[in-house]
């Protein structure tokens, strides 16, 4: 059982500490930032001699360029998003690329099949080309984020995440992947990948820990490169940029993985020693290897937003480091540069980025930046030099001759993809990156003639096996049939057993009066992709899945084996010591059986190899002192004879630290343990994934301070249609009602008039018919609070709250809702109108 440390200080108090503790910090930072205007010195970076320029390219640049018009240069600058661009617009504008985000497949999906992707390169690519009342044409390029696999596309294969790949260390292996992506990517039709990702994360808070490969420089530039081969192939050589290669994308620059307790988007404060010798690592391996283009990152490093910092984009990246390819922003990251807005930023273009990706500000944004040439704000040969980089990387990767992507080899044929061998190469990707933690009694490899228990939530979901970036951006809602050359972990283990004459038993629940010779569980975190995945401490929170119930099998003397998957380390002495074997399984993706090949080591060849690439926390709260429970490197084989003994099951935390969090839903995502719940009338219905909607009630995602961080909730005909923010269990919010605590969320109506809401809470035995009226105010987003002592005046029993909020309006309205959280009075003026 996990414990806590008590606190007897008071929930307002703290939160005021706390404010007034940020407050002094964030003054402090700002003197530093002021005092490090300066502390790039380029010369002191590597000196990475820059690939030699192809003669025949750069004469064909310079015949280009005098034939483009000024608003072909800008339009070349600019990337817009599937979701927010036609054909026609690409051809009107004269874009240089378009992008698919992770929710922006063409179709009703997040994610699409071959003939509809390939449809959609199509349109694209044919309007770009035409040449219609311009003397030449550029052809636009197509970008992705294929970051385990093309994840987009139907029936592609979903390789580990990088921080299981980073475990395998195995550069060979790795550039095999790549160039299975690669080859998967060119059968949908697109032409660029935003990989590889560089990042060395340093606090695995950070909700994309699990794209970085490690927290060792040297891992990660071992892999640069061989990836930048398995997408590209080998500058020089026949195969590169040929048939069954994409344009690769080294990402984010620089120091994305350093920001202060891993905040996604946050400020890196550290050294330019450390940002040079250890965050640069990847690109010194990636650079040379001939990577096309590399994506700055939103991040910031000592106050200075990367979108917008020449000496680091200009003076470091393309001229000491050598890159001759282009620089491409991140989704509006150019917006986040002081001065700038997402549809005018001439400092991003100033500062060295090459091509924004401004998804759904483009039309803006090119109407701004025409405007900035036109002025001499931006400087004609500063435009050029993008524009002739942009060309390098286009002609380079053969788009002018490949012909529409229908044409080009590979391309709709939707057999190639979840080939057998490729199949291969992902589950022994998989076998290589489990690490086994934790082997008593040498539990591991188990007897497979023996009767077999499996239980967890994870066994039989390949969503849940697969994490963010998978089919979708937050990688959620998903069901198997959605992978169709996939298999579940549950899937491959009765492969195993039976064929072994074995029997499986499987229990979701886990049924502990059924008896078994082993049980094992297969649970872990949920899907998560950047900063919905952010977390303030390292404790893992057990959701879908019971973890206690494997203390009583463990009482029945039934050895017990964890298979737990996540993004990142976590602190799970908890579960550790309730299993006799533990498996740090990470995100395995859609090849389930390269677990079962190790936990019954099908083949006498196999053993565990994988080790950590990332230290294992020891406590649950984040500490530079702390000592790692599990080192750098550490990892058990089968003949290991090391016992784990007893842990400590003290967390680190203060009760008063996990009450103040008080978030119901954050950054897009509930917070566990609460989830989103629609019902109307009769009919309850959970959120799995969006959009979606029960009787008049409709859902859907939208943008707040980020992107889709927001719901959008739509009533379209009952007012008795309620949204809830509810958990299984009751919470005792008692004491926060007594102490001066509030409700709070972001909200505006999307209809040109107020929107009347009913607000309320209530508990699982209490009908949820007590509520107070507020109204939400349209165009803005605004902060609206309801002090907790006023549902307590209501009569709830505070004791037991097990729906934190839920709202019903009449038909018509149509509200966004964000940021759903307990928050202190300060003024301590209770108020039950929101206001």
């Amino acid at each position: 059982m996990r414990t806590i440390k008590s606190s007897t200080s008071s929930i307002s108090l703290l939160v005021m500490l706390s404010i007034l503790v940020l407050s002094c910090t964030q003054k402090k930072n700002t003197t530093d930032v002021e005092k490090s205007t300066n502390l790039v010195n380029p010369k002191d970076w590597p000196t990475i001699k820059a690939l030699p320029l192809d003669p025949s390219i750069e004469a064909q640049i310079d015949e280009i360029l005098p034939k483009l018009t000024l608003e072909q240069k800008v339009g070349q600058v600019i990337q817009a998003d599937n979701g927010s661009i036609t054909p026609e617009e690409v051809k009107q504008y004269r874009l240089g690329s378009v992008l698919s985000g992770g929710n922006s497949a063409p179709g009703p999906l997040p994610y699409a099949d071959t003939k509809t992707w390939l449809a959609m390169a199509d349109e694209y690519y044919n309007a770009s080309i035409d040449k219609e009342g311009v003397e030449i044409a550029i052809p636009c390029i197509w970008g992705i984020d294929a970051v385990h696999g093309h994840t987009n596309l139907s029936g592609a294969i979903v390789f580990p995440h990088n921080i299981g790949l980073g475990a395998m260390n195995n550069p060979d292996l790795i550039e095999q992947i790549a160039s299975v992506t690669a080859h998967e990517l060119t059968v949908s039709g697109h032409d660029w990948t935003f990989a590889p990702t560089l990042a060395i994360p340093q606090d695995t808070r950070w909700g994309r820990s699990y794209e970085g490969f490690s927290e060792d420089p040297k891992i990660v530039k071992s892999y640069g490169s061989r990836i930048v081969y398995g997408l590209q192939g080998r500058v020089g050589e026949e195969g590169f940029m040929g048939a069954g290669r994409v344009i690769s994308s080294a990402k984010h620059f620089l120091a994305d993985g350093a920001t202060e307790k891993g905040v996604d988007q946050g400020d890196a404060l550290i050294s330019e020693t450390e940002l040079r010798d250890v965050h640069a690592a990847g690109y010194y391996s990636a650079i040379p290897a001939g990577v096309q283009t590399v994506m700055a990152s939103f991040s910031s490093w000592q106050g200075r937003k990367l979108h917008g910092d020449k000496e680091l984009l200009t003076d470091v990246l393309k001229g000491q480091l050598g890159f001759n390819g282009f620089v491409v922003g991140d989704w509006n990251g150019h917006g986040q540069v002081p001065g700038c807005t997402n549809t005018d930023c001439p400092q991003s273009l100033n500062a060295g980025l090459d091509m924004y990706m401004a998804p759904d500000s483009w039309k803006g944004l090119y109407e701004s930046t025409l405007k900035h040439v036109k002025s001499g704000t931006i400087p004609m040969t500063r435009l050029d030099d993008a524009v002739r980089r942009i060309l390098r990387v286009k002609i380079a990767s053969g788009i002018f001759t490949k012909g529409a992507p229908s044409t080009r080899k590979n391309a709709g044929d939707e057999s190639l993809l979840g080939l057998p061998k490729n199949r291969a190469i992902a589950r022994q990707a998989v076998r290589e990156s489990m690490v086994l933690l934790k082997n008593n009694n040498s539990v591991l490899p188990i007897d497979a003639t023996k009767t077999i228990m499996v239980v967890g939530d994870g066994a039989e979901s390949i969503s849940k096996a697969c994490g963010g970036w998978t089919l979708s951006w937050q990688g959620t809602g998903h069901t198997n049939d959605e992978f169709p050359n996939g298999e579940s972990i549950l899937e491959g283990i009765k492969e195993v057993v039976n064929k072994a004459g074995g029997k499986v038993i499987y229990s979701a629940n886990a049924d502990t009066s059924a008896t078994a010779d082993l049980v094992i569980a297969i649970y872990g975190e949920n899907p998560y992709a950047e900063f919905q995945g952010d977390r303030e401490n390292l404790d893992f929170v057990p959701n879908d899945f019971d973890v206690n119930t494997l203390t009583e099998f463990k009482s029945k003397s039934i050895p017990v084996v964890s298979v737990f998957l996540s993004g990142r380390p976590l602190w799970t002495n908890p579960e550790i010591n309730q299993s006799d074997a533990f498996i740090a399984a990470w995100l395995p993706g859609s090849e389930g059986g390269g677990i079962s090949d190790l936990l019954f080591q099908t083949d006498p060849s196999y053993d565990f190899t994988g080790r950590l690439s990332f230290s294992w926390p020891s406590s649950a709260v984040v500490s530079e002192d702390a000592k790692p429970l599990f080192t750098l490197g550490y990892g058990l084989s089968y003949t290991d004879t090391a016992t784990v003994d007893q842990l400590s099951e003290d967390s680190g935390l203060e009760d008063s630290q996990v009450v103040s969090t008080g978030e119901f839903f954050s950054k897009g995502a509930p917070v566990a343990p609460w989830g989103l719940w629609l019902s109307s009338g009769d009919l309850v219905k959970q959120i799995g994934s969006f959009p979606t909607s029960v009787g008049g009630l409709i859902i859907s995602k939208t943008d707040h301070n980020a992107q889709e961080d927001a719901l959008r909730i739509q009533w379209t005909k009952s007012d008795r249609d309620q949204i809830r923010v509810s958990a299984a269990s009751p919470s005792d919010m008692s004491r926060q009602s007594n102490g001066a605590m509030e409700l709070a969320f972001s909200a505006k109506s999307f209809t040109a008039s107020d929107a009347a809401l009913q607000i309320g809470m209530c508990g699982p035995d209490a009908p949820c018919d007590k509520t107070l009226n507020i109204s939400v105010a349209p165009n803005d987003w605004k902060e609206y609070r309801i002090s907790l002592s006023c549902f307590d005046n209501l009569g709830l029993d505070m004791t037991k709250i097990s729906s934190a909020l839920m709202i019903t309006a009449g038909e018509g309205v149509e509200i966004g809702l964000s940021n759903i959280r307990l928050a202190s009075d300060l003024d301590a003026k209770p108020g039950c109108d929101g206001k």
